[in-house]
């Protein structure tokens, strides 16, 4: 039994297909159903059964998967353990905000691949909920604030969000001074999100209507811009529009509450030095560490 053949499985286990998990892993499709095929006939079991939208596992695929990981994931400590010092192999797997992380978190990992030109480097990025586990990534990076869950954080560094319109907008419709008065604006939305402000202590959370929707921040800049309504981003994604004045605040009296850049990385386990190392390249960029939460 070959690790390779395992971690292909894992693959095709998470993602619900063949052609999915050779692009996953920059494989053939052949070669990616060969390994599966060895692996079922030295296990003697059936893992997959194969249909035309997918992959779909069976009762004894369902319980070799998470084994499967176990050791996959045991591999990869094991080999980290025994390299050089300083030395980092294999492959990486991020998952990344779009908003924000193209233009911020990319050069960090450009430079992680600079720096060890034998490790592979895979983003992901999106502003979607991603799941670590089942989605396959070794680590990810969130911005905003955590929601409880069990896997491990570590605080990379601080990020200052609000809520913003263009000028055009406001001579237009005003400028919402409460959170009573953001409910009678058109609210540029990524989804049914709940937006979130500070009155003193105090958290308020605020369910905002409108007609534009996008699935990432960026694409609801250039709405704001033209007008369309009210957004809330992280500063930096809106940095040079907020300079030359083309976005304004709003609501300044109930500011966003306090954010957070974070690393997240899969419960239950140690975590990679891959994932160490690229955890302090963006404390290196983004702030002092905060250690880890759960």
């Amino acid at each position: 039994m070959d690790i390779e053949e395992l971690r292909t499985f894992v693959e095709v286990a998470d993602t619900g297909g063949v052609t999915p998990a050779a692009r996953r892993l920059g494989l053939s499709k052949s070669l990616v159903s060969r390994r599966l095929s060895r692996l079922e006939a030295d296990l003697g079991v059936q893992l997959l059964a194969r249909t035309t939208r997918g992959a779909a596992l069976t009762e004894a695929g369902i319980t070799f998967r998470d084994y499967a990981a176990k050791v996959c994931a045991e591999i990869d400590i094991a080999q980290e353990t025994i390299l050089p010092a300083g030395d980092l192999r294999g492959l990486l797997r991020v998952a990344a905000p779009l908003t924000f992380g193209c233009t911020h978190f990319a050069p960090v990992l450009a430079a992680l691949a600079l720096k060890y030109p034998e490790l592979q480097v895979h983003t992901c990025y999106t502003d979607r909920f991603v799941d670590l586990i089942a989605e396959g990534f070794d680590c990810g990076i969130r911005c905003g604030r955590l929601r409880d869950s069990s896997l491990l954080a570590r605080r990379v560094g601080p990020l200052s969000a609000m809520y913003v319109a263009s000028p055009t907008y406001i001579e237009k419709h005003g400028s919402p001074e409460t959170p009573e008065e953001m409910m009678a604006h058109q609210a540029l939305l990524q989804g049914n999100e709940v937006w979130l402000a500070m009155d003193g202590d105090k958290l308020v959370e605020m369910k905002p209507n409108g007609r534009f929707k996008g699935d990432n921040g960026i694409a609801l800049v250039p709405a704001a811009l033209a007008g369309l309504g009210i957004v809330g981003l992280p500063v930096p994604a809106i940095e040079e529009h907020l300079d030359s004045g083309a976005l304004v605040p709003v609501m300044t009296r109930y500011p966003v509450p306090e954010l957070a850049i974070y690393v997240i990385s899969p419960p239950n386990q140690h975590p990679l030095r891959k994932v160490r190392v690229l955890t302090e390249m963006l404390i290196e960029r983004f702030g002092s560490s905060m250690g880890e939460v759960m």
